[in-house]
């Protein structure tokens, strides 16, 4: 035993952990198989469960427009018949056997299935997750239902005004490459998917150099790591897809741009998006980014206090969203007609006023940094939803961004602010879109603004 856990520990060093001491800070044991899938194994005896999860470099960020929503839709193939269980039923059944709740979820740049087990059936687990990834059958039958599925979640979105307003400004912000940011995808392509597509899916991103198995939960590394290599130690390694296919990076926006969207509403809401750091190229600017963005949530902000505290409106919300493909900075607030202008012009007013060495206090960047921390001291308390942070951070960073995260954010200085407020929001270009009725765009004749002298677009 001693001579198998000083391997296990080599491991750790050689397969890119900077600092293997805090992943075990946090439970985390890490293996690479020689095909190059990685295993991750999270330990934690809180409960007598195990969570199985196959994180994938897929998602949006994969898709030209020919494959616009077919991540998501694989995402709804992978649960479906294999060569194992080669219908529905009895695929079913065996979800029955081993107590399992399974799920999945589609993003930009991660695509992750996973299930919770019995902790005695973790080894089954592993097999069954093995079936699933690896030998799926794309049924006609199947694909067609749930490509109705798909489109389904497509009605009810196009139900809700909103999402013709983020579907409008995410049109205009990433200009050249939308298909490699829409998640949802879109309605043709979807009902058009065939079997060949999912095949084409499969053998460019479905394959061990491009994927993380965790394990999470009340587990033992050390045979984790010896099921992997039995079980999936098989599976061939496939070409580099990101040699093979490149994701293309998003161009700047070459100017500010305002989008209008009439819809029967009741308020006027105002999404103004920008382009924020990218994950791999300006790391730094992503911990200022997760620090500035709490401040300004806070109901104690300067900015919340001008703007929603002085009636100007009605909700607020900031955020930057890390990725690696460039990571959208977004505002969004809602206000009534009459106020509207007004409150354009203070949005803007409050952006010029980011860097003054008053806007917000010493005592609120220390609080920011500690609150966050906590939040992912927090986000570590469930092996089931531990797993998918891990996933996501595997496949969009890479885990010593993740393990690395809060030393990183305690070290944020107001410079550090400054330098990502000044190069991402203050002199960036920007896209609005304002989501209002007809009768109130006609009483409006909704204009927007620059940052200085409120003049319109």
């Amino acid at each position: 035993m001693k001579r198998y856990t000083r391997r296990i520990l080599v491991v750790l060093f050689c397969c890119g952990f900077a600092d293997a001491a805090v992943a075990q800070q946090y439970n985390i044991f890490h293996a690479k198989l020689e095909n190059g899938l990685e295993v991750i194994a999270i330990e934690n005896s809180i409960v007598p469960l195990a969570t199985i999860e196959m994180a994938v470099r897929n998602g949006a960020f994969t898709e030209p427009p020919e494959y616009d929503g077919l991540s998501h839709l694989y995402e709804h193939m992978f649960f479906k018949a294999n060569a194992r269980y080669p219908d529905q039923e009895s695929f079913l059944t065996r979800t029955g056997d081993l107590g399992i709740a399974w799920n999945a979820q589609t993003r930009e740049e991660v695509v992750n299935y996973y299930f919770t087990l019995p902790k005695n059936e973790v080894r089954q687990g592993l097999e069954f997750m093995n079936d699933a990834i690896r030998t799926p059958l794309f049924l006609e039958e199947e694909l067609a239902r749930e490509a109705a599925v798909v489109i389904g979640e497509y009605d009810r979105q196009e139900s809700n005004p909103i999402f013709h307003l983020l579907t409008a400004v995410n049109k205009k912000v990433w200009y050249k490459y939308y298909s490699h940011k829409n998640v949802l995808g879109d309605r043709q392509v979807i009902a058009a998917a065939d079997r060949e597509k999912m095949r084409t899916i499969q053998q460019r991103y479905y394959v061990p150099n491009n994927a993380a198995l965790l394990v999470a939960g009340d587990i033992q590394h050390e045979k984790i790591f010896k099921w992997a290599k039995k079980i999936f130690g098989s599976w061939r390694r496939g070409e580099e897809p990101f040699v093979s296919y490149p994701a293309p990076d998003h161009p700047p926006l070459p100017q500010s741009e305002l989008v209008i969207v009439e819809k029967p509403v009741n308020a006027v809401t105002i999404e103004i998006v920008m382009h924020g750091p990218s994950v791999s190229k300006d790391p730094q600017a992503t911990y200022a980014a997760d620090v500035f963005s709490y401040i300004l949530r806070q109901p104690n902000s300067r900015f919340y206090q001008a703007l929603v505290d002085s009636g100007l409106l009605t909700e607020l919300g900031f955020n930057y969203y890390t990725l690696d493909k460039t990571g959208p900075i977004t505002f969004l607030a809602q206000t009534s007609a009459e106020k509207y202008h007004a409150a354009v012009l203070a949005i803007f007013a409050q952006i010029e006023k980011f860097t003054g060495a008053d806007y917000y206090t010493d005592e609120q960047l220390e609080n920011a940094k500690h609150q966050l921390a906590i939040n992912e001291t927090y986000s570590q308390e469930r092996p089931s939803e531990f797993a998918h942070v891990v996933g996501f951070w595997w496949s969009v960073a890479g885990l010593d961004y993740y393990l690395n995260y809060v030393d990183n954010l305690r070290q944020v200085t107001r410079e550090d602010i400054n330098a990502y407020v000044r190069r991402y929001i203050q002199n960036a270009p920007y896209v609005m879109g304002v989501l209002v009725s007809p009768e109130d765009r006609k009483k409006l004749g909704v204009e927007g603004y620059a940052r200085k002298g409120g003049k319109p677009l």
